[in-house]
């Protein structure tokens, strides 16, 4: 039996907690209205066992309404048109919702959230300098749930913090705005990278128009600059696209580990997919990790669920970079940064914290 309460209760949440004030007023708008409807909490309930429900039925919207761009709802959607909008906001999302209910269905049977936040590459990028820095080596970067693998290359991007600090590829067609606050990070020089692999249930194709045409409905309809950039990077991408490997992350992870070249230095990483996997996924990952770290030095960076590092419970959103190293010689944790989610102000300040794994 659905427990709408339940569903409805996670739409309220969704707007009021995970859009902050001001960031998406669609969805903040779009999120309460769903919180109130029987009929459009049901069709929403069909997204698979642990998926965010509301950005399932969110980007199953955007995804059909890119493909019927008449549609007077589609006058809503920045990313879609420049407006003006017309018709009753309300009104013209139920009914599409509706009138579409059985394609909705099946993507939210099929589907998952996998997007590609090219922004948090800023944050990654000192990341990946500061391991690179402490251990002298070239890295083989593996990341969980790559979507497409457009972090993966973060490497092929130009990067702009403010305060005269840049850095990556300098007149890369991805031209990554972020704003250091407080102390700057470490921009330069880039870390080498020698492999480049991602671990994903349904890896996304850079290549195939509909993996794409579904990483852009994931992308917030308000958020005109995000979808620049997402197309920008997917072109990128395309030239050389990063290895990834379909399957259970659980399965794969251990081999790659122990196969990576013993010259460099392996960095697992993840960003906000760790909030998907339930606690029980998230503590065999760390007996993985600590498993694979007996015979070699294995490091993860995670940004967004600061729980799975610091073992302390913390606002699901409240953005977090860590940096954790394991070895045969012992282990370590450091908060490298604060974070916005979607990568738009990074504030570096490390803080080393004992690992309790």
């Amino acid at each position: 039996m659905t427990d709408f309460e339940a569903l409805a209760a996670s739409f309220r949440r969704f707007a009021e907690v995970e859009v902050p004030s001001g960031d998406c007023p669609l969805y903040e708008t779009l999120a309460l209205v769903v919180a109130d409807d029987r009929d459009l909490l049901e069709l929403a309930s069909h997204r698979q066992e642990g998926q965010p429900i509301a950005n399932m039925l969110f980007g199953a919207v955007h995804y059909l309404l890119a493909k019927s761009p008449g549609e007077l709802l589609a006058t809503h959607y920045r990313t879609l048109t420049p407006g003006p909008e017309a018709g009753d906001l309300r009104s013209l999302f139920r009914e599409f919702c509706l009138s579409r209910g059985p394609k909705i269905v099946r993507i939210l049977e099929t589907r998952m959230v996998q997007t590609n936040e090219v922004r948090r590459s800023a944050c990654l990028l000192p990341a990946f300098g500061e391991m690179a820095q402490r251990t002298g080596k070239p890295l083989t970067l593996i990341e969980i749930g790559p979507a497409a693998g457009l972090n993966l290359v973060f490497d092929r991007y130009a990067y702009d913090y403010g305060h005269g600090l840049t850095a990556g590829a300098p007149g890369s067609a991805v031209q990554v705005t972020s704003e250091s606050r407080g102390a700057l990070p470490p921009a330069s020089p880039l870390p080498r990278v020698a492999a480049r692999l991602g671990i994903d249930l349904n890896p996304l194709d850079v290549r195939d128009a509909d993996d794409m045409d579904w990483l852009r409905a994931l992308v917030w309809p308000d958020h005109t600059d995000r979808m620049a950039l997402l197309n920008s990077a997917i072109e990128v991408a395309r030239k050389d696209p990063p290895t990834l490997i379909g399957g259970n992350v659980f399965e794969l992870l251990p081999a790659l580990i122990a196969g990576a070249d013993p010259q460099t230095s392996v960095c697992v990483f993840a960003t906000f997919v760790l909030n998907q996997f339930s606690e029980e996924m998230r503590e065999r990952l760390r007996q993985l990790l600590v498993a694979s770290a007996a015979t070699r030095e294995v490091a993860i960076v995670v940004m967004g669920f600061s729980e799975f590092v610091s073992m302390k419970r913390e606002l699901p959103f409240e953005g977090s970079l860590w940096l954790a190293q394991l070895g045969p010689a012992g282990k370590r944790a450091t908060r490298l940064a604060g974070c916005h989610h979607h990568g738009r102000w990074i504030d570096w300040e490390p803080e080393e914290f004992e690992l309790q794994w």
